[in-house]
């Protein structure tokens, strides 16, 4: 489970305080599929940033599956994101000169994985993102919804806890967008836990919840399905 106790994030230059997250506090269950949405600029990509673990809250509580990671150190919350979390980003992030496989493999390669298993995890990966037959391309020798479904795979292949996408159909039309969003809901499905940043109400509809934002604070929650 992942759990925020009032937190608020704040940052500061020399001449301006910006309160990105101010007092929030919710609870997303292990398997749960969760929509998060807002305007720009309403602490969306903070809340990821924190859920990923690659920021840390001003003040307030995280819990992360169970555990209070709020004073961890950085190395103890990079361990801990390399083995528990799988990102999917709007721009793919994709490595230029590396092959399909290659760039599925890197975030193996980051956890110590042997080279056999390796091979095994990214096939199995690109076979259930359909990409198998694109093991040996260049990522700007696909199309973008190709890209983005390597994205996927990268991000499943370490077989993480929890998945979490920004805007992961925002670069694609409606054919890729519905696949992307029909592989986040299997994932769910299968009992990994999802939070996705969207502006689409069409993809929310997906999760099993919408969390709304608005100026750093939780306005609404919406039960979209059973």
């Amino acid at each position: 489970m992942l759990k925020l106790e009032a937190i608020c994030k704040t940052y500061r230059t020399t001449e301006i305080e910006t309160r990105a997250l101010d007092d929030v506090s919710l609870e997303i269950d292990a398997g749960e599929f969760v929509a998060v949405m807002g305007p720009s600029g309403c602490g969306k990509s903070t809340m990821l940033n924190l859920l990923g673990l690659l920021d840390n809250a001003t003040s307030g509580a995280l819990w992360f599956f169970g555990e209070d990671v709020a004073r961890y150190s950085e190395d103890k919350l990079t361990a801990l994101r390399r083995a528990k979390v799988g990102f999917v980003f709007q721009s793919f992030n994709l490595i230029d000169d590396l092959s399909v496989a290659e760039n599925v493999e890197v975030a193996l390669i980051y956890r110590g994985v042997s080279s056999k298993d390796r091979r095994r995890r990214i096939a199995e990966a690109l076979e259930r993102v359909g990409m198998s037959h694109r093991a040996k391309h260049l990522p700007q020798q696909l199309s973008g919804g190709q890209q983005q479904r390597v994205a996927v795979a990268r991000a499943l292949v370490s077989e993480p806890k929890l998945i979490l996408a920004d805007e992961p159909t925002g670069n694609l039309d409606t054919a890729n967008g519905e696949a992307v969003m029909e592989m986040l809901t299997g994932l769910a499905s299968g009992g990994t836990t999802v939070v996705m940043v969207t502006h689409s109400l069409v993809h929310a509809a997906a999760a099993k919840r919408t969390i709304k934002l608005l100026d750093g604070r939780v306005v609404s929650e919406t039960l979209l399905a059973a």
